[in-house]
């Protein structure tokens, strides 16, 4: 038994990292093929029955996705977008519960009766619009980010999907509680123990749930990063965080309040005390760790999604209700969640807009409405929350059967067609270039921060090589990031990426000298193992650099300046000036130099080369004539730098 389990494990963990590596080959969403192979699957004779226990899901599944998530997810962006993640977290997810509740008790109960069987009860049909109401908590996501989809629309999606599923399950117990409270009453048990739903006990039951949660995601959150901040060993602390899930999960639960939202505080507050709480070994290490173990469990989910066809569809074929009666309310539930979706959205977000007023940032396009309303994508939630269904409840192998088709059925409509609609309706997705932009002039005014602090802190007795080394350093980060900025058409190699080529070459030499040290059996492994490990994070982070290069993609690269960041010096300068010399840096060109990048100095028109180039005209410029503000000279960019305040514009 253990080896035929071995063996099932390795074969999912094989299907999934081959179908992953499938889809990025042929660009298509993993999601949406493993759950395609999960059903062909499902009916090969070799491929044992898999039926998923809501348990495993809910506790086994649920938390650790959602954690990691969780972690990822900007506390700041997600306190900016509460309004908009509530009305779809909370709001969405009860309108389309009742909304699907009373078109299922329409359709089967009406059909059931004009059959003469026992007709779907209410409670049964609300709990079947809870179990389909949340979207996924990865699928959304996933599209989202590999469209490119803008940041506050992933942020949005993100939210909602941390958040819905607490209201949903809140709403599924609720309605197999009255559910209950119903048998007792038609079977004549003593029914005193049992409560009876009311809207105002739902009310309070969703309050004390979310309360709960909060309260001891809180607190967990709080004690996990006092003892974190203790640890100093990397696997010491990711294995913590690979506990901190459950523990918040298991917590909650245990006073019957929302572990989904204990999982998700938890998981927002130690992701935002991240740089705070933990050493930069133990955050890559976590970072490593929880993008395989969230890639092996989010990939398996759909898998297991696909697999569960083959006995569901045997179950419903069993049902006393006629395949036309099932047909028809399986397409009238699944019409009912991809349309309650936009007739939510749509008329709520103008109507919180008008009557809250504008205090969210920046204005909502009809476009990002559109994408929102179609990316409800269902998943392993919807399939796991419908097995929570007694198995008392009429018609359950229908109910089961309508679950399945709405999750595989949105996961293959809405989940193929979103790539095409967002390129349809020509969303901005990130711009690479204004991202190089923004984290060079972050890291030139940490860089400069960073001036002040060794200033303070160095002595007469400090060699001065020293001191320029590490202001070399951190001079060196900040200049990457604006070389990755204003590529011409011809290509050339910047000093940071002729650093990279020439410094990858060397790593690879001293790679293979310690190795022939450790053929040779010379030197002791565990001293080769250490000295192996600094040139392996040396060169993590020369790979990482030439990944994150991308310079060059952005059509045109437009900065805004960010709010509370006024400048006078850059609301008094000109936005275009003629340049004294429109073919390159004045001083360059007089003694024959070469150049990286151009800057303009917007007051008397100077063209000089940024401080990546050899003789950094452009700054020595401003040192001589205090002239404060200067602009791109790149093709296809307008962004304006003021040297005084050290501010974008």
């Amino acid at each position: 038994m253990a080896v035929h389990i071995a063996i099932m494990v390795v074969a999912l963990v094989a299907v999934v990292a081959a179908g992953a590596a499938l889809a990025r080959r042929i660009g298509v969403s993993a999601p949406l093929l493993l759950v395609v192979v999960g059903v062909a699957a499902s009916y090969l004779p070799f491929v044992p029955q898999i039926e998923l226990s809501h348990e495993v899901v809910l506790v086994g599944f649920l938390p650790p996705l959602l954690y990691s998530a969780a972690i990822k997810t900007s506390l700041v962006d997600f306190s900016k977008h509460r309004r908009s993640i509530g009305l779809l977290s909370v709001g969405l997810v009860a309108f389309t519960t009742i909304g699907v509740g009373l078109v299922a008790y329409w359709l089967l109960g009406s059909a059931a009766k004009s059959q003469g069987l026992e007709p779907l009860p209410l409670w049964a049909a609300f709990a079947l619009g809870a179990v389909v109401a949340p979207p996924d908590a990865v699928a959304a996501t996933a599209i989202a980010r590999r469209v490119g989809l803008p940041r506050r629309v992933v942020t949005i999606l993100e939210g909602e999907s941390l958040l819905n599923d607490a209201t949903a399950l809140v709403g599924l117990r609720t309605a197999i509680a009255a559910g209950a409270a119903s048998i007792a009453l038609i079977r004549g048990d003593d029914s005193s123990g049992i409560h009876t739903p009311t809207p105002l006990s739902v009310g309070l039951d969703f309050l004390l749930a979310a309360g709960g949660g909060v309260a001891v995601g809180l607190i967990v959150a709080i004690v996990l990063a006092k003892i974190r901040k203790r640890f100093t060993d990397p696997v010491l602390d990711t294995t913590l965080s690979l506990t901190a899930p459950f523990i918040a999960y298991i917590a909650a639960e245990e006073f019957h309040a929302s572990g989904v939202l204990s999982v998700v505080v938890t998981g927002l507050l130690l992701g935002h005390k991240a740089p705070i709480i933990q050493s930069a070994a133990s955050r890559m290490s976590e970072r490593t760790n929880w993008r395989t173990f969230q890639f092996l469990l989010e990939n398996t989910v759909f898998l297991l999604i696909g697999l569960q066809t083959r006995w569901i569809l045997e179950d419903v074929s069993h049902s006393p209700l006629s395949a036309g009666t099932i047909t028809i309310a399986t397409v009238g539930v699944f019409v009912a969640v991809v349309l309650l979706r936009p007739l939510w959205l749509f008329p709520v977000t103008v109507l919180s807009r008008r009557i809250l007023g504008r205090s969210r940032p920046g204005p909502v396009s009809w476009q990002s409405l559109v994408v929102v309303s179609w990316a409800g994508m269902r998943g392993v939630v919807t399939l796991a929350a419908v097995f929570v269904l007694p198995e008392e409840t009429p018609h359950r192998e229908v109910l089961v059967f309508i679950a399945l088709a709405v999750t595989a059925g949105t996961l293959l409509l809405q989940g193929s067609t979103l790539p095409w609609l967002v390129r349809r309706l020509r969303l901005p997705g990130p711009d690479p270039a204004e991202d190089a932009l923004q984290e060079a002039a972050v890291l030139q005014a940490a860089h400069k921060a960073a001036e002040e602090e060794l200033d303070r802190l160095a002595t007469p007795d400090d060699p001065p090589a020293v001191i320029a080394l590490l202001r070399q350093r951190g001079e060196s980060r900040a200049q990457a990031a604006w070389e990755r900025l204003g590529r011409p058409e011809t290509e050339y190699e910047t000093p940071s990426e002729a650093y990279r080529r020439l410094r990858m070459a060397m790593l690879e030499v001293e790679r293979g000298h310690i190795l022939k040290v450790r053929d040779d059996g010379l030197v002791a492994d565990e001293v080769l193992q250490r000295a192996q490990i600094q040139l392996d994070i040396e060169e993590s982070i020369l790979d990482r650099a030439e990944a994150d290069d991308v310079g060059g993609q952005s059509e045109s690269l437009r900065i805004q300046q960010a709010p509370g960041a006024e400048c006078e010096h850059l609301e008094q300068a000109p936005c275009v000036l003629t340049p004294k010399t429109p073919e390159g840096c004045e001083e360059c060109l007089a003694e024959d130099g070469t150049w990286v990048h151009l800057r303009l100095c917007l007051q008397c028109g100077h063209v000089g080369c940024c401080d990546s180039s050899p003789e950094r005209h452009a700054s020595k410029h401003f040192e001589s004539t205090r002239h404060p503000v200067m602009r791109s000279f790149e093709p296809g960019e307008d962004w304006r730098w003021c040297f005084v305040d050290e501010k974008l514009g």
